[in-house]
């Protein structure tokens, strides 16, 4: 291996002697991918903690007293000796593991943990100071408990520290020690009050994530096997090896060696390292929490669950009779290793053939031994140019067969298809791919593969060649269509959730957290008494008044003739779907999907959709503008307009020319206006040649929001706020703004924040807004549920959602 050091590593065999085993120079420490994933585990449990803390402070504040109240009871005679041998073991206990070390030529490791103790003492006395100095009222009362303590003990972080990066668990008798000294000493400490529950688990939390810290960061003493272990472990296998060369590490990281035994044969031996089974885990959990469950695989396996998997998996196809190498058998290699010996056979994997070498016969062959597979409910799983080998006689081989699954499902069966399809399609074009699947396959079976050629059902490096050959995918599906015009495919759904979800779910997250903490400030009761619920009817005609406003303005701009009744059902339902998606979303989709069944056609019913928001969006800025005027001219009777209004249209061009000067943000903006707007002109056209239809949609459009206006004022009044009509248009429209740009269900939180801060800012008390804001939302959101449930169930039963 040229550019890589090499040592020799020798086996005594009694029969031949010493076997010469070359490989690269083992490094002597390595960083363990498990102890990352350790630390960042650590992170995380020490942010949940003091999460967990601040929102629970009462009971966090109830285990204190009745923990302090438990260990108070003890005897002194107790708490004096569990203070004199918890305070001398904490010390005691890591000397003597350092002595044994030490005598056991292993210096590194007390090296290791005293660096990760120093880092400990160093990091805890520097937050205790942080704390104590600057940190969070709340925060600092529960670590202290309003006494003069440590927050984080300075002697009990370093000690966990260091038993942590010494790795002192994996040895049983020094680990109960340990535990009993730590136990003692926190005992002690809590009966004479210097410390609180919070801060024990802190320190504890903090110490593991040090300790795991150092670990990875200075690295681990490397017990890997070497060559030589292989050696021994084959030997044992009965095999008789008279040299061994490691070679290329496999596709997921794993050794491998060449070995030559006694008459000529050889084995391709692939050694499974314990420490390699975390590598890829995050990776691995993403698309396990992401995925269908049927499609994902375990995000950690054992050594010994991997070993099994892949031997089991090997002896399957053979039985089925695909073309795989031989497995000849499988053993551990001291504990930290496994092997798999497979007969060798010298053959080049299908990524370092020319495409003009993948002929139609070879096409054939491996759609054949897939087809193999297939029959015996095997998948493969991995079907890419690395596991798809070609020997000197031109005989297809699969390999890699630790990623497959045994009685797999069909979804499983039909995946292999659509990554084989995807491969083949980046390597020999898409229309070869489709028709050497078919002659083998039939095209029947290709349509089961149709509604998975998705991007998220392909292996990463396939996922990632095609999406520079973004018609790779359509191309695929296109031929499959023309080898079966007819065929009705279900939509199959992959992910569990896709990436806007989550946004939504944190997004939502937040704003109950801001809707909570807001809420505490209120007495509800009082808002409920105090309030005049005359302004409250208003409020609630002007909510009821933009139902109709809306199924006025959709009329409007749908040349054909909708019967108004229906149309403001579907308006309700729309507010039902609301609780699920969000504000921008729920109303088109619903709407787009009402005028399908009316007959209309998709594009003129999207056109028709998109035109009324085209239309609502012209509006809605010409009144902001107009109200901000007559805003600003009442705040100061001159034609000056507001400050604020200045601002505003200030930060709006500024945005524009980001947006045009950059050009993937104008090739995102523009792409999507495209797309939601394409076909509204020749709708307007068609609208227009309506004076009555003009009338509609213009007239529902301004009726619409002037509808919400009004119950917004009316909600202000009804709690006593004197703001005028043009003030309260301007918050509106802004705040409206917001919330359908926000990801939340119906704008949930981000309506109510912006609502809530434009009120105040207008003038009025903080109370009086955010009761004022819940009344509103109450009248215009949660109230029009029910009805919008029973309109939504009404529809469908009539086919007309």
């Amino acid at each position: 291996m040229r550019g890589i050091k090499e040592k020799n590593t020798t086996a005594e065999t009694p029969d031949s002697g010493a076997v010469l085993v070359v490989e690269p120079l083992l490094p002597q420490r390595i960083r363990r991918p498990s102890d990352a994933l350790r630390f960042l585990l650590s992170l995380v449990t020490l942010a949940a903690v003091v999460l967990l803390a601040l929102a629970l402070q009462r009971t966090l504040n109830g285990l204190e007293t009745d923990v302090q109240a438990g260990t108070g009871r003890a005897p002194d005679v107790l708490s004096s000796a569990a203070g004199l041998l918890g305070g001398i073991s904490v010390l005691i206990v890591p000397m003597a593991f350092a002595v044994e070390r030490v005598f056991h030529r292993d210096g590194m490791r007390v090296t290791q943990g005293l660096i990760a103790a120093i880092l400990a003492l160093l990091i805890s006395y520097t937050l205790d100071e942080w704390l104590i100095g600057s940190g969070a009222e709340d925060l600092k009362q529960l670590l202290t408990g309003g006494r003069e303590v440590e927050p984080l003990n300075t002697v009990l972080t370093p000690a966990i520290a260091y038993a942590t990066a010494v790795r002192m668990t994996r040895r049983p008798r020094w680990r109960t020690l340990m535990a009993g000294a730590i136990v003692l000493d926190v005992f002690a400490l809590f009966t004479a009050t210097k410390v609180t529950a919070l801060g024990v688990i802190v320190t504890y939390v903090v110490g593991l994530a040090v300790g795991y810290g150092t670990l990875y960061g200075i690295g681990s003493a490397n017990t890997r096997p070497p060559g030589s272990a292989v050696i021994h472990a084959l030997r044992r296998l009965g095999f008789a090896p008279v040299s061994g060369r490691r070679v290329e590490d496999d596709g997921a990281g794993s050794r491998r060696y060449l070995v030559g035994l006694a008459g000529g044969a050889q084995l391709d031996v692939t050694v499974l390292d314990r420490d390699r089974q975390v590598a890829g885990i995050a990776y691995r959990l993403w698309r396990r929490v992401w995925l269908h469950p049927d499609t994902r695989r375990r995000a950690i396996r054992s050594l010994r669950a991997e070993l099994e998997r892949e031997a089991l998996m090997a002896y399957a196809a053979q039985a089925a009779g695909a073309n795989l190498p031989s497995l000849l058998g499988t053993s551990e290699v001291g504990t930290e290793a496994a092997l798999l010996a497979y007969e060798h056979v010298g053959s080049r994997p299908l990524e370092e053939l020319r495409d003009d070498e993948i002929d139609d016969a070879l096409l054939a062959q491996i759609w054949e031994q897939v087809r193999l597979l297939q029959a015996h409910r095997l998948a493969h799983r991995h079907l890419t140019g690395e596991s798809i080998h070609v020997d000197k006689d031109g005989r297809v081989l699969l390999v890699d067969a630790r990623s497959g699954e045994i009685a797999a499902g069909d979804l499983l069966l039909r995946l292999d298809l659509a990554q084989l399809l995807a491969y083949l399609g980046l390597r020999v074009g898409p229309e070869r791919s489709v028709a050497s699947a078919a002659a083998v396959f039939g095209a029947d079976t290709l349509a089961g593969a149709l509604p998975l050629l998705q991007r998220i059902a392909l292996t990463r490096g396939t996922r990632a060649a095609s999406r520079k050959e973004k018609n790779l995918l359509p191309a695929l599906r296109e031929q499959i269509a023309a080898l079966k015009p007819q065929v009705a495919v279900d939509e199959v759904r992959l992910e569990r959730f896709q990436p806007r979800t989550l946004v939504t779910i944190i997004a939502s997250a937040l704003a109950a957290y801001f809707l909570l903490s807001q809420l505490s400030k209120v007495n509800l009761v009082s808002v409920v008494l105090t309030a005049n619920w005359a302004w409250g009817g208003v409020a609630l005609v002007g909510a009821a008044l933009s139902y109709l406003a809306a199924a006025i303005m959709l009329r409007g701009f749908v040349p054909e003739q909708l019967p108004l009744g229906r149309t403001m059902l579907v308006q309700f339902a729309a507010s039902f779907v609301k609780l699920v998606a969000p504000a921008a979303v729920g109303g088109v989709a619903i709407n787009t999907r009402y005028l399908q069944k009316r007959g209309i056609p998709p594009g003129p019913a999207v056109a028709s959709v998109g035109a009324s928001q085209l239309v609502g969006l012209m509006c809605h800025i010409l009144l902001l503008l107009l109200f901000g005027y007559i805003t600003g001219t009442q705040a100061a009777p001159s034609l000056t307009p507001s400050r604020g209004l200045l601002i505003a249209l200030l930060a709006v061009a500024v945005l524009s020319l980001v947006v045009l000067a950059v050009r993937p943000l104008r090739r995102f903006v523009t792409v999507r206006l495209r797309a939601m707007f394409s076909g509204v002109v020749p709708r307007l056209l068609d609208v227009l040649q309506s004076p009555s239809k003009i009338v509609e949609a213009l007239g529902g459009t301004l009726l619409l929001t002037i509808a919400f206006v009004l119950c917004l004022d009316a909600c202000v009044r009804a709690f006593g706020g004197d703001l005028s009509f043009a003030a309260i248009a301007v918050v509106f429209l802004t705040a409206n703004a917001i919330g359908s740009a926000a990801p939340t269900p119906g704008g949930l939180g981000a309506v109510e924040g912006a609502l809530s801060f434009g009120l105040t800012v207008a003038g009025l008390p903080g109370s009086v807004s955010l009761s004022a804001v819940l009344l509103y939302r109450l009248m215009t959101f949660w109230l029009p549920v029910l009805p919008g449930w029973a309109s939504f169930a009404w529809l469908q039963r009539h086919n007309a959602l």
